[in-house]
C-alpha cells in the first residue's frame, strides 16, 4: 500500500498526499506521482488537458460529472469538496464522500470517471486550484446534479452560495436515474 495514497469509502476515490518540504522561502510538494497512482488504480492515468479554475468566496461550483477520470488539487484557501458516486452499477451509488482541504492538510483528489464533484470556497479569500484531465473537454458532456438535492443530504457550510444558472437548475439524482429509486 502507498503511503501517500489513501483510499476512501467510495471505490476509487483516492486522496493524494505527498511531503511538505519547507524553508525560509516557502515551500515545495509534489502533487502526485504517476506511478504511485498506476500502483494503486492499475491504470496509467495520462494527463491530456491541465484547467485552473478561480472561484470567489462563497461560491458553489457543481455537482459536475463528466466522462473522465481527474486529479483536482485546490492551490489557496478553504474548500469543502462533496463527491457522488453515480455509477450505476456499485454497491456505493448515491454515496456521498466530503472533504474540507485547507493550508493545514492541503491534497488532492483522484477522482475517476463515474463520480460527480463540486467544490465550494468557505474562506473569505477566492480560491486558485487546477486539475488534470485524461479527455479533452467538447462542450458535449455536461452531466451534472443538483447541488442542493434532498436525496444526497450534503451539509453544505454555505447556506446560500454564489452559484450559476446552470447549477441552479440541475437535475436531481432521481431524475437521471430514476430506475434507482423505485
Amino acid at each position: 500500500m502507498n503511503q501517500y495514497i489513501k483510499t476512501t469509502s467510495i471505490p476509487g476515490l483516492l486522496i493524494l498526499g505527498r511531503p511538505i518540504f519547507k524553508d525560509e522561502r516557502g515551500f515545495f510538494r509534489e502533487i502526485f506521482r504517476q506511478n504511485e497512482l498506476a500502483e494503486m488504480t492499475g491504470m496509467k492515468f495520462e494527463t491530456l488537458q491541465v484547467n485552473h479554475s478561480h472561484s470567489e468566496a462563497k461560491v458553489l461550483r457543481g455537482i459536475h460529472a463528466e466522462r473522465w477520470n481527474k486529479i483536482v488539487y485546490p492551490l489557496n484557501g478553504v474548500v469543502f469538496v462533496a463527491i457522488v458516486d453515480i455509477r450505476e452499477n456499485t454497491e456505493t451509488f448515491g454515496k456521498v464522500e466530503t472533504f474540507t482541504i485547507n493550508n493545514e492538510n492541503r491534497f488532492g483528489l483522484f477522482i475517476p470517471n463515474g463520480l460527480a464533484n463540486s467544490l465550494c470556497v468557505i474562506s473569505d479569500v477566492a480560491v486558485d486550484y487546477i486539475y488534470l484531465v485524461d479527455q479533452y473537454y467538447d462542450g458535449t458532456d455536461t452531466r451534472a446534479i443538483a447541488w442542493d438535492d434532498p436525496d444526497l443530504k450534503i451539509d453544505w457550510p454555505i447556506k446560500n452560495p454564489i452559484i450559476s444558472e446552470r447549477d441552479r437548475n440541475n437535475p436531481k439524482l432521481r431524475e437521471l436515474f430514476p430506475e434507482k429509486f423505485k
